[in-house]
């Protein structure tokens, strides 16, 4: 066991714990005033939540010991039983509890990307529910098929660290939330941010907690952690250029909120590639997630008419999908020995693995996302009245507000 290892995975994992304030602020800033206590609070509450449905049960599910035909681990590992402080059976150079918190924070942020599709008109114990039951019946054994001994690892899928597994599954589920929660009032009426300082400031957290995600998941302080450290960097960068510059040429201006969006959307491109391509590579990708999340976000959704409030699906969706064929195109073993050659490389084989990967995790996400909303909505109602959304989620859900005087 190394301790230098061990120490490495646990300064990550709480980097990419601070992502989900960071994930809270960014949504925040986005909305409007009278709601954006009850983003932090849903936000908030479900690094409680998941925390404590991971140590009970989730991570059994996710990472023990495959129950059946590669689906879902076993309830080997409930309640922590055989989990301790000895390397276990995904690393042998750090604890076993260290590789299990590593994996819990990233089962606290996917649920929590999903707040932004249905912001400012979702009522709280109808939240509550939904979480525990995503959380548990579409994260958990997504993650267990691909990092957790399941099928589509067993197949050879690549995603290093959660292109599909976080990002896909987030968005689209967030995609069907939005369509069947339906439009705020007043949609298409021009909702403005309240707060851009606050979503920079989401930004700069996620971009830096996101080095603990990406370079976190070679699970050693290694050249492939510092790999992909280096490529998450340099997408990050291309892509938020990319959608400046589109801005720039489109509107006459570049704008803080798009370069802060590009960089989110490479960010979550670069995520299942990091260790597996190259950083000339990865310029290619993060330009690619510039252009197609900025057409998801500025010309898909318009055309639609969908009101996904803060884009999950346009940056988390799209660049997730693209960064998943992506891996397919660039991903070389020089890299990566432990991956496989791309397309660009090659092997054909990879690139429709990755095809297949990402139907079927889209497919799955959707059809579970869509029963767990009607049933919570059957029981408890998902929107609040007019009456509360008009109000706003703070006062209605909450009894707070943020601002207690006005500009």
């Amino acid at each position: 066991m190394s301790s230098g290892d061990t120490a490495w995975v646990l300064v990550c994992s709480a980097l990419v714990l601070i992502m989900t304030p960071g994930v809270a602020f960014f949504y925040g800033g986005l909305a409007r005033r009278k709601n954006i206590l009850s983003i932090l609070m849903q936000c908030f509450f479900i690094m409680c939540l998941v925390s404590l449905q991971w140590v009970l049960f989730g991570y059994s599910l996710s990472f023990a010991p495959d129950a059946g035909y590669g689906l879902i681990g076993g309830l080997q590992w409930v309640g922590l039983n055989n989990v301790g402080l000895l390397p276990g059976p995904y690393s042998d150079k750090i604890p076993h509890l260290a590789f299990m918190i590593f994996q819990a924070m990233f089962a606290i942020i996917t649920p929590a990307l999903i707040v932004g599709a249905f912001a400012e008109r979702i009522k709280f114990s109808a939240f509550a529910i939904m979480i525990l039951l995503w959380t548990t019946l579409v994260y958990d054994p997504i993650a267990h098929w691909v990092w957790g001994g399941g099928w589509l690892g067993g197949i050879g899928a690549l995603d290093f660290a959660g292109g599909i597994v976080v990002h896909v599954s987030s968005g689209v589920s967030a995609l069907v939330m939005a369509i069947l929660i339906g439009k705020r009032v007043g949609f298409g009426q021009g909702f403005t941010p309240h707060n851009l300082p606050l979503t920079v400031l989401g930004g700069v957290l996620l971009w830096f907690g996101w080095f603990g995600f990406n370079a976190g998941s070679a699970f050693e302080a290694n050249g492939l952690a510092a790999n992909a450290f280096v490529t998450t960097n340099t997408a990050t960068a291309a892509a938020g250029l990319t959608w400046a510059l589109i801005e720039w040429q489109n509107n006459g201006k570049p704008t803080v909120l798009g370069i802060v969006s590009g960089a989110l959307a490479g960010l979550v491109a670069i995520t299942p590639a990091c260790g597996f391509v190259s950083p000339l590579s990865s310029i290619i990708i993060g330009i690619m997630a510039g252009v197609f999340c900025y057409l998801a976000v500025a010309v898909l959704k318009p055309r639609l008419g969908y009101d996904d409030s803060l884009d999950v699906f346009g940056v988390h969706g799209v660049g997730g999908m693209w960064g998943t064929i992506a891996t397919g195109l660039f991903a070389s073993t020089a890299v990566n020995s432990g991956g496989a050659d791309g397309l660009l490389f090659g092997n054909l084989k990879l690139f429709l693995v990755q095809g297949l990967y990402l139907t079927v995790c889209i497919a799955y996400a959707i059809i579970t996302t869509w029963i767990i909303f009607k049933f919570v909505d059957a029981l408890f109602c998902m929107r609040v009245t007019k009456q509360d959304e008009l109000v706003g989620l703070d006062l209605s859900q909450h009894h707070e507000a943020a601002y207690t005087v006005l500009e």
